[in-house]
């Protein structure tokens, strides 16, 4: 899961829905990322990617993404 490819996507996917709709994935608010955490993750890749996002988010490693992300 934690493979090159994931992570330069939650560098630049964007949020297809909901409150945060259109912003990169790594740029999601933790809080919003442990909602998901108790509820439960979305289907599919989407799903997966949050979940890396999340596991990257409350080990404080998104600084490390940031330089992943395209212009």
């Amino acid at each position: 899961m934690f493979d090159k490819i994931n992570l330069v996507r939650i560098a630049n996917a964007k949020m297809p829905f909901g409150k945060y709709k259109g912003r990169n994935l790594i740029e999601l608010p933790e809080p919003y990322l442990v909602w998901f955490s108790r509820n439960g993750f979305p289907e599919g890749q989407l799903g997966q990617l949050l979940q890396l996002t999340y596991e990257i988010k409350v080990n404080g490693l998104e600084k490390l993404i940031y330089p992943l992300t395209k212009n």
